[in-house]
């Protein structure tokens, strides 16, 4: 969709978060809040319409590509509350054919008997937040389903007519092994899902790991070894690594996480959730929803529900676009790269040099990725990159020649 300014609008999802779950794990620091009495179902779900209507006008007219909902452990709300609020979606601002709804559930939760309930209501893609298939290692944790939970969990999203299964893992866990992390991802293999994401355990500070890190937690010699034996146990099974911790079969990539990595909008609604808008004339917005559950029930549908919005200076929203884009194992194309980060050709050119010269980037072929080299050290690729590039300009701003950088 291209607005009267001639920005071309980047493809909408919708983000709805659903932050209750039934134990806080240790190691996390999202907005999720451990259960104490009644999921207020009802409430929630009356306040998510009312601020989906108040967001719904966000969207110039797009249809939704993707739905993520996430948690928290969104599987505790019954099929009929989702049912509910896709219902509501549709009515508001329609789907794409075909768009990917996905659902997180976790093992143990006493989701899998709604499975088929959430797939009726329209839900097409099931993460699962497995972590590990090593029982002493999600009782360190602090998960409370076990390996046999997990691997029923994942056979009745088959049964259930999912067409896509993501699974979690973790490696680099408290007293973990590199044959342990390799059995691991050897054991989601012969599950035969369809996607999964790997990933480091990271301790973050304001988490109880934080606090107190659990012992046993393996070296960086360790974690390098984990990553290359799992690396080459997924390559062998015939699912590829295309993005820095997501490993997908043929076709089954995530829509929703490419439409992140690709900058591309999404609305964000629930509490603590994130939202990313593009405005008619290319500036691009950050909003994040109030944190608190109870506080954001009280304030959802009216302006009040927003902690904060931020408008993206050029640089950040040029930065942001390479920061996401080169995740990605193939990149971004060339145009899609200009078109989102507001630069000209010149100005992407001139910033990106320095690191296509030291053989970090490459830009050939109409794409621009990071080299072999410079995935393995993405991050410190990314701190070169900033503070951005220093004469970048929005598009809006560019002279009338420029408009062919646009995507079509």
């Amino acid at each position: 969709m291209t607005t009267g300014a001639g920005v071309r609008l980047p493809p909408l999802a919708v983000y709805i978060h659903l932050p209750w779950c039934l134990q806080r794990c240790g190691y996390c620091d999202f907005n999720a809040h451990a259960l104490r009495g009644e999921l207020p179902a009802g409430a929630y779900r009356a306040a998510l319409g009312r601020e989906l209507r108040r967001q719904a006008p966000a969207a110039l007219g797009r249809r939704v590509a993707s739905v993520f909902i996430g948690g928290g452990t969104p599987s505790l709300f019954p099929p009929a509350v989702i049912s509910e609020l896709l219902g509501d979606l549709d009515a508001l601002l329609g789907f794409e054919p075909g768009a990917e709804i996905s659902l997180e559930a976790n093992p143990g939760a006493n989701e899998t008997a709604r499975l088929r309930g959430f797939r009726q209501a329209g839900v097409t893609r099931l993460s699962l937040g497995v972590q590990t298939l090593d029982d002493t290692l999600l009782a360190r944790l602090g998960r409370i389903h076990d390996a046999a939970a997990a691997r029923e969990a994942v056979a009745e999203a088959r049964s259930a007519g999912f067409n896509g299964v993501n699974v979690d893992l973790m490696y680099g866990l408290p007293g973990q092994e590199v044959a342990g992390a390799e059995a691991d991802v050897a054991a989601a293999i012969e599950l035969g899902v369809d996607h999964l994401s790997h990933y480091q355990l990271t301790i973050e500070p304001d988490t109880p790991f934080g606090c107190r890190p659990p012992p046993g937690l393996p070296g960086e010699d360790t974690l390098l070894a984990m990553e290359v034996a799992c690396r080459r146990r997924l390559a062998e099974a015939g699912l590829e690594r295309y993005e820095v911790s997501a490993f997908a079969r043929s076709g089954q990539r995530s829509v929703h996480n490419l439409g992140y990595w690709t900058f591309g909008d999404y609305l964000g609604v629930g509490a603590g959730a994130a939202g990313k808008l593009t405005d008619p004339d290319g500036r691009v917005r950050r909003t994040r929803q109030r944190h608190s559950p109870r506080a954001w029930m009280a304030a959802a549908g009216s302006e009040r529900a927003d902690a904060e919005c931020i408008e993206l200076t050029p640089s950040e929203q040029a930065f942001e676009v390479l920061l996401n884009g080169l995740r990605l194992r193939q990149g971004l194309p060339e145009r899609l790269a200009v078109a989102r980060s507001g630069c000209t050709r010149a100005a992407l050119r001139a910033w990106l040099a320095p690191l296509c010269s030291r053989g970090w980037l490459t830009w050939s072929e109409g794409r621009i990725r990071a080299s072999e080299t410079g995935y393995e050290m993405l991050d410190t690729l990314l701190l070169e990159l900033l503070p951005g590039p220093p004469d970048a300009h929005r598009a809006s701003e560019r002279p009338s020649s420029q408009g062919g950088n646009a995507l079509k």
